[in-house]
């Protein structure tokens, strides 16, 4: 007897969206019950459970454990940012790259860094300072400090001829991520890294990356003016 084949969360959870997309549940709607939602799809109620918390997750709904689940008031779509690699940005920009590692050394944490990624104090980190070039043109401005009670491997590591960010996404997973970026005036040591003259507005991104709760990485990139980014939402 051939088994009837059962809808996956995935399914669930995009047809869900499709309606509030669409206005067919506008916003406020209360959604059908998870045991009614899984008689309608064919699955189990737990599939159902799992496609709406992804949909809480996102924006999309709210759920309170004896009203139900309603569409919100302002669903709210997420922003992707992918960790994007200097080297594919600027290869897909079908310019030539070139990576040159400026300065490396093993610090202590000063306390602003200690601070921020929640370090012991007395931490030992690798200080990086790296240029990324599109056609021999300054592109990027990479400065990063890398916790090496995370990632002690990274002490010794060549980065001669790849980047840290390379290295660390090939060595390391991440769970968490924080990304903060704004236009800045070039100071004076930014100005002549990027080719460009003191005051001129760049695109400058912080990045601080946890394993499981352990902090890895904070970095700093500055971009050359002109800089655009782009994400998906």
């Amino acid at each position: 007897m051939k088994q009837k084949k059962r809808t996956s969360f995935h399914a669930v959870r995009d047809e869900v969206k499709r309606r509030i997309e669409s206005r067919i549940w506008p916003q406020g709607t209360l959604l059908p019950t998870e045991s009614e939602l899984a008689e309608e799809f064919g699955c189990a109620r737990a599939t159902v459970n799992r496609a709406l918390r992804e949909l809480a997750e996102q924006g999309f709904v709210e759920r309170k454990r004896k009203s139900g689940t309603r569409v919100k008031m302002a669903p709210v779509r997420q922003a992707r940012f992918e960790i994007s690699l200097a080297r594919r940005v600027v290869e897909e920009q079908n310019a030539d790259y070139r990576y040159a590692l400026v300065e490396r050394a093993v610090i202590t944490a000063p306390a602003w860094l200690a601070s921020q990624l929640g370090l012991h104090p007395g931490t030992r980190v690798l200080h990086l300072l790296c240029m990324h070039y599109a056609n021999n043109q300054p592109f990027q401005l990479e400065e990063r400090w890398v916790s090496l009670s995370a990632v002690p491997a990274m002490e010794e590591a060549d980065l001669s001829r790849i980047g840290p960010t390379e290295w660390l996404l090939t060595a390391i997973p991440f769970t968490d991520a924080e990304i903060a970026f704004g236009a800045i005036g070039a100071d004076g040591r930014l100005a002549e890294f990027l080719s460009t003259s003191v005051g001129m507005p760049v695109m400058q991104m912080e990045r601080t990356t946890w394993l499981k709760g352990e902090p890895v990485t904070f970095a700093r990139l500055t971009h050359h003016p002109g800089y655009r980014i782009r994400t998906e939402y």
